[in-house]
């Protein structure tokens, strides 16, 4: 089985975050976003994953394609490196990596985190996993009977149904939705100006093709700073469960305080300070005189005299001030 991971975007909803470093490959819970994908995603379907591959945007940071292929290897998968150019939607994205649609195939984008049912139907031609949501309108969403997907809708206007695709899609055979969207490309087919995978979705079912939905427990979004910082801690609540170790054995704890669950990177240093719960601190950081909570601190920044909760701070931070929520990023200061 194949993994592709469209991750071309350049995150603007969580700026300043993303100035720097790409929405997926921010630290979460220690790990990069998409790296605690593509984990889950293989410790979960019941194929041996062997290739994954990453479609990253044109202005990405030259380490990038190196962090995804370690990424990949640590699974035991080859990784392929694909760049989309031109940002022309989420279907040309996935047609970037059309080398590798082929054979049964994962379809995950990179800011999804989820806890769901991976049961693969073969049955079937696909699966796709939806989530009841409240504001269906900002999502792509499908229409059911009998337990089948019978129409594919993106952003409808008026109320179609509430049951919203996450963004984790199975595909018996990935050579059919790589014809199917390359119709799309040909032909010219868009919608709101971009070639939409829901478009090449609805064509594959007008053509027989038939999917199911998958059941997801828990969706997890990295949209926005608030959001984001949500995620980190449900991500903590869930490593705490899975024994995962979170604290690193060199942090120096002087007169401080640790409520799980938090994850703390290594060289760490905490004084006269009480972290968590649901705080996530990035290596080489230094905790000073504080109070954190409920917040996401990434690597080499320095924090003194804080009482945070719900924040968000970037690498390389220097922290001095009495905000109680804040958001931050790389390379700044605050004194």
């Amino acid at each position: 089985m194949k993994i592709i991971v469209p991750m071309a975007g350049i995150g603007s909803r969580l700026r300043p975050h993303t100035l720097t470093i790409p929405k997926p490959l921010t630290l979460i819970a220690g790990k990069p976003i998409v790296q605690r994908l593509v984990e889950d995603i293989v410790k979960v379907v019941d194929q041996k994953v062997d290739e994954i591959a990453f479609v990253i945007g044109p202005s990405f940071p030259k380490d990038t394609e190196e962090k995804l292929m370690k990424i990949a290897r640590d699974l035991g998968a080859v990784s392929k490196i694909f760049v989309q150019e031109i940002p022309l939607g989420i279907a040309h994205a996935i047609h970037s990596a059309k080398e590798s649609l082929e054979g049964p195939c994962v379809v995950a984008f990179a800011d999804t985190l989820f806890k769901a049912d991976f049961t693969l139907d073969d049955e079937k031609d696909g699966t796709i996993w939806v989530k009841q949501v409240e504001e269906p309108s900002a999502y792509g969403v499908v229409k059911l009977q009998d337990g089948i997907i019978t129409d594919f809708v993106e952003k409808p206007a008026e109320f179609i149904s509430d049951l919203a695709i996450i963004g984790i899609y199975y595909f018996k055979n990935g050579n059919t939705l790589r014809e199917e969207i390359q119709y799309l490309l040909d032909h010219d087919i868009k919608d709101r100006g971009e070639y939409q995978l829901t478009s090449a979705l609805e064509n594959m079912k007008k053509r027989g093709s038939k999917f199911v939905p998958g059941q997801v427990n828990e969706w997890m979004d990295c949209g926005n700073k608030e959001i984001t910082v949500e995620t980190n801690g449900k991500i903590l609540q869930f490593a705490k469960t899975d024994d995962e170790n979170l604290v690193s054995d060199n942090v120096i704890l002087e007169n401080s305080k640790i409520i799980d669950p938090c994850y703390i990177g290594d060289n760490v240093t905490l004084k006269n300070t009480t972290i968590g719960p649901n705080v996530s601190i990035g290596d080489n950081s230094i905790v000073e005189n504080s109070h954190i909570a409920d917040s996401l601190i990434q690597t080499n920044t320095t924090i003194k005299n804080a009482d945070l909760k719900g924040s968000m701070i970037g690498n390389h931070v220097f922290y001095d001030g009495e905000f109680n929520s804040v958001s931050i990023g790389d390379y700044s200061q605050l004194k």
